[in-house]
């Protein structure tokens, strides 16, 4: 899965913001924490949310479990605003 590129992704100041700028049925802006805009990051490279999740616990000290329910989330909210080629 990737992030598709009629997103683009900005950060301001210290939050990150989620852009469409194709013709994609959402019209909004997202607006990240620091954890979705890692997982943001992780999606402008083609991967699995099984790489992401392994990714994250190499950089954050928390419970896999966690991390796993976090990754699921965000990807489950970027697929339903058509952010994600799979």
């Amino acid at each position: 899965m990737k992030l598709k590129p009629d997103f683009i992704s900005q950060d301001v100041d210290d939050v990150r913001f989620l852009v469409p700028v194709g013709a994609e049925a959402f019209r909004g802006i997202v607006r990240s924490n620091k954890t979705a805009a890692f997982i943001i990051d992780c999606l402008k490279e083609d991967t699995t949310e099984e790489k992401i999740v392994d990714a994250m616990c190499e950089k954050y000290d928390a419970p896999r479990d966690r991390i796993s329910a976090d990754v699921a989330k965000v990807l489950a909210d970027l697929r339903s605003i058509g952010a994600l080629t799979e």
